[in-house]
């Protein structure tokens, strides 16, 4: 989509992807953003559309006035699914590199406790009982 400088583009539904959907939904949700903090900050330009939006894929039950839990469609489940591998996913790489970082850090502390057990004729392990 082409947009000149201080043109209206005119978007329609089909033009917002539901992972983005759900992720402004999401953040509204939580008390991130408001609904008018969420149109200014990602361009939507109608007044309705994240209502609707809210209203489609919102947890919250619009009659009853109440948080609903309604069963989710198969779409949203997938989204939500996908979404918590991608934190999985950054979790365990983030712990993969704190777990080798760590044992660089013990095998280098024991390479250090030798070279002052040979260089001091000491013994520092202590020997423990089985």
């Amino acid at each position: 989509m082409e947009c000149k400088e201080n043109q209206y583009v005119r978007r329609s539904q089909k033009d917002y992807s539901m992972s983005f959907k759900m992720s402004v939904v999401s953040e509204i949700e939580r008390g991130e953003i408001s609904v008018t903090g969420s149109k200014r900050k990602y361009g939507i330009q109608g007044d309705r559309t994240i209502t609707n939006w809210l209203r489609k894929y919102g947890t919250f039950d619009w009659e009853n006035q109440t948080p609903s839990n309604m069963p989710k469609s198969k779409d949203q489940k997938i989204l939500e699914l996908e979404q918590k591998i991608k934190l999985l996913e950054k979790q365990k790489s983030f712990l993969e590199k704190q777990a080798e970082t760590s044992d660089k850090k013990a095998i280098f502390f024991d390479m250090m406790i030798d070279m002052a057990e040979k260089e001091f004729n000491i013994p520092i392990r202590k020997n423990s009982l089985p």
